[in-house]
C-alpha cells in the first residue's frame, strides 16, 4: 500500500480498502471517505505535490492494526503555495479482514 503511495498510484493505493473505508485524523474528523473519496483526494494532493512520498521508520503490528510512524516529504507545490516542512505522522491502519477499513492519522 505504502509503494503504491509513493508511486502515486491511486487506484493500486485504493484496491487494497474496505469500499466504505475511510482516513480519519486521529480521533477526529474523517478526511476522505469511502475508496472514490480516497482516490479523488489522494489524486488531487498528488497533482499539488508531484514529489510527495512517505517513509515508514517504524512499523507495529497488533491484532486488526498496523501502525506505521512515517516521515512525509512534499516538496514544492504546483499551485505555488508555501513549502510544506517534511513532518512525522503515526498512520494506524485498522482491517476488516485483508483490507483496510479506516486509516487514522496522529500529527
Amino acid at each position: 500500500m505504502i509503494t503504491a503511495y509513493n508511486a502515486q498510484d491511486v487506484d493500486t493505493y485504493v484496491s487494497y480498502m474496505t469500499d466504505d473505508a475511510c482516513e480519519a485524523n486521529y480521533r477526529g474528523a474523517v478526511v476522505r471517505e469511502g475508496k472514490e473519496g480516497t482516490r479523488s483526494g489522494l489524486a488531487a494532493a498528488f497533482a499539488k505535490w508531484p514529489q510527495n512520498r512517505a517513509e515508514i521508520r517504524e512499523r507495529q503490528a497488533i491484532g486488526d492494526y498496523v501502525l506505521f510512524r512515517e516521515y512525509v516529504t512534499r516538496g514544492p507545490a504546483t499551485d505555488g503555495s508555501e513549502l510544506v516542512e517534511p513532518f512525522e505522522v503515526i498512520a494506524i491502519y485498522s482491517f476488516e479482514g485483508d483490507k483496510v477499513a479506516r486509516v487514522e492519522f496522529l500529527r
